[in-house]
Order: C-alpha cells, then structure tokens, then sequence
C-alpha cells in the first residue's frame, strides 16, 4: 500500500496536461489566483457534504471547513476587481468514493466577465479540444434530451406522470425512490440519458429546471430556465457552469431554503457565508463561471478505467 495508486506515465500525463490548461489560459489573459482551502463557511447544498476542521485561532478553537469548491472565494475576489481568473486546486466532500469519485479531488475553476453560460460553452470546448484533441461539441437542450428518451417534457410534466413515463419508455422504476419531482428527473437522467452522453464528442446539456439553478441566474420564459451547462464526454459528467446569480437577496433565500432542506433530511446545519453575500451586495460583475473535474479530464485523457489510476495516492493509500 506503499505504492502509488498511479503510474508514473500517468503521473507525466497529468503534469504535461497541467501545463496546457496553464498556457491556455495565459495566451488567453486569465489570471491564476490561489484562495483558502479553509474557511468558516461553507456550502448549504443539501446534496454536497463538507468535511469539517478544528483550529485553534487566538486560543479559542473554531470549526472551520475544507472547501467543496473555490467559487465563494474567487467570487470575492471578482466582486473586488479581480477580472478574469481561474484556479487549480484542491477540493474535498464527504461521503464521496468510487471511480469517478475521491473525497480529495483537483477541480480547475474560472470566471469570466462579460460572458454568459453560453460564450462559456463555447470556451470549454475550446479547452477541450486543445488539452482533448477532441472534435467540435454537441449542444442538446435538457428538455430536448427527455423528449429524445422518455417523450416528456420535463419542466411541464407531473411527477407522477414521469414515474409511469420513466417505466413504460425506458423500464426504469422509480416510485419508491423519487420523493419529489426532481429527484425523479435526476435519476432518470442519471440512469438511462447521462451514460449515453458524449459518446465520439463532448456533449453540452443546458437550459436546467429553475430548480435546479444552484448559483446561476434564471432566464425569464414560461417556464423560467436556469442559465446553467453541464459537459458529458464519454458518459462523464466533466464540468458544471452558470451564468452566475448576481443578486444577493436572491442567493441569500436560496440559502435559507437549502437549509431548510437539510434540516427536514436531518442533515447537519451550516451557517450561511455573509462575506459572499456582502460581496455579491457590493457588486460582483456579470460573469459565468465553471468547474471540472481535473482528475476525471486526465482520466480520459489517458483512457484510464478509474480517477484512482490517475491520482497520485488516492484515499485508501493516503
């Protein structure tokens, strides 16, 4: 157990990958920022579980948090005149093993002012294609996807409609297991849409359930839709964007209402992290932003089976 979980060709690989998305960038005037891996606060997202750190700070000892992700950091740092940034670095979540998953992981973030989710999209595959080689991405729609695959619509259709729906289209059973309409649609997309995605090139899913907006700004229609990406290759789920929230009354109920969430699940509580909000109060620029999971992109790239074979200890060697 001594050993390192990866190879050291793979090890290569990853340091070579390293430096591209770092020129990249630098050809492209994005400045790399490092923020605090620990922080009072941390997320209220009552499917992301956090791990949490005692220190002892002017003789008190204080609960503090490993980061599930920069982005509250380098948001203030955007609110502060930053301009464009981005960031590799270590992240942590509880509860999280297995192929595609290591509670440390390295996730590569940016933002960019002046661009909404979709001049990000186009920037992603840009990235991909140069770290990748991979050909020009598909963009799909998520209600395009579950018309494709169930012949629903998922912003319209009722619960119980996409159980029977999920069954008769694609033999999926989901009564005893979604408790409440977006559960159902995550595990139908999860189960029979997400494997299929990105199977020869990178696949673009946007246009989301206001619901499941997370941080991103909600664009006005009927329904309203989250301004919000996410990038499959090969049946993996890359990366996650927005056209990011700017209004901190509005990211503060969306706080509460995940906390009220974690709490009906008997989940532990966390306190909300005033110093983004006053941030976002003082004036964040207009900006998306996205995260990918840098293990998973080396993983592909080597045509690995397991982000452990790309990872230098993964947690059973640490």
């Amino acid at each position: 157990m001594w050993q390192p979980s990866a190879s050291v060709d793979n090890l290569r690989q990853r340091a070579s990958i390293l430096q591209e998305i770092r020129r990249f960038f630098a050809e492209r005037d994005v400045l790399e920022v490092e923020t605090p891996l620990l922080c009072r606060h941390t997320v209220t997202d009552p499917h992301i579980q956090s791990i949490a750190a005692n220190a002892a700070l002017e003789g008190k000892r204080q609960t503090f948090f490993l980061q599930t992700s920069p982005e509250y950091a380098m948001k203030r740092l955007l609110a502060a005149g930053s301009g464009a940034i981005y960031q590799i670095g270590k992240a942590f979540r509880q509860d999280e093993a297995g192929h595609l998953h290591n509670p440390e992981f390295t996730i590569l973030e940016w933002y960019r002012p002046g661009f909404d989710h979709h001049d990000l999209m186009a920037e992603m595959d840009d990235l991909l294609r140069y770290i990748l080689k991979t050909p020009p991405a598909q963009k799909i729609t998520y209600a395009q996807l579950f018309q494709d695959y169930f012949n629903l619509d998922p912003h319209t259709t009722p619960i119980e409609e996409l159980i029977a729906g999920s069954a008769k289209k694609q033999g999926l059973e989901i009564k005893h297991l979604a408790k409440d309409k977006d559960t159902a649609l995550q595990l139908m997309f999860s189960e029979r849409i997400e494997p299929q995605l990105g199977k020869d090139r990178p696949c673009f899913v946007y246009d989301y359930p206001a619901s499941q907006a997370a941080l991103a700004r909600l664009q006005p229609g009927n329904p309203p839709l989250a301004a919000r990406f996410e990038v499959y290759l090969r049946g993996v789920e890359l990366a996650n964007g927005f056209h990011e929230l700017q209004d901190a009354r509005e990211q503060r109920q969306r706080f509460e209402n995940n906390r009220k969430t974690r709490q009906e699940a008997s989940q532990p509580d966390v306190t909300i992290d005033e110093q983004l909000l006053a941030a976002l109060e003082h004036g964040m620029p207009d900006c998306a932003g996205v995260a990918l999971g840098l293990d998973r992109l080396v993983m592909l790239a080597s045509e690995s089976s397991c982000i452990q074979k790309v990872i230098s200890f993964e947690i059973n060697r640490a």
